[in-house]
């Protein structure tokens, strides 16, 4: 089976973006050589990226321009874009996705290949967290405290346990943390 991994940079005051949609210049922060190689480790060991709406849409507009080893990967890479809103996903290699995401998940996990990755996306990863369908969280937290901001963790009905599998530090100042689902 394969794994869903969701990876994200938040503030230390838990924030995954500042209060307007794709402020991120706390990333730029903790950004460099150590975090590039784990950008391109976690791709190469994937098959697809999933995406809700927004994050797709962030994405998408970023991506195709850049350059770089993480810029190939991610365009190359497959995408697939959870939302009943968007009309089209035009960014190379793409697929729409209508309907309950957590169900075209599950459909995914159960299919032969690499990881599955979600970068960014909340919306989306508390649905999967909700099912129980992310397998770990690789959650890069960097020294800084923004005051305001966009949680990567909405209020939910109901605890979810986790177990710390390995803690890192980049020259930058990122404490890396990768969990698992407890039991």
């Amino acid at each position: 089976m394969r794994n869903v991994i969701m990876w994200n940079i938040i503030s230390l005051d838990g924030y995954f973006e500042g209060t307007k949609p794709w402020d991120l210049p706390f990333h730029l922060v903790v950004w460099g050589e150590e975090l590039e190689r784990r950008s391109i480790e976690q791709l190469d060991g994937a098959d697809a990226l999933l995406f809700g709406r927004a994050t797709y849409e962030g994405m998408a507009a970023h991506w195709p321009t850049a350059t770089g080893a993480v810029a190939e990967r991610m365009n190359r890479i497959e995408k697939v874009v959870f939302s009943n809103t968007l009309d089209a996903a035009t960014w190379n290699n793409s697929r729409l996705v209508r309907g309950e995401a957590a169900d075209e998940v599950e459909r995914l996990k159960r299919s032969p290949g690499k990881d599955l990755l979600i970068f960014g996306s909340a919306i989306l990863s508390g649905a999967l967290t909700r099912r129980g369908l992310i397998d770990e969280y690789r959650i890069g937290v960097a020294p800084v405290i923004l005051g305001a901001g966009r949680p990567l963790f909405a209020p939910s009905e109901r605890e979810h346990r986790l177990a710390l599998m390995d803690t890192s530090m980049t020259k930058t100042g990122c404490a890396v943390l990768t969990y698992r689902k407890a039991g």
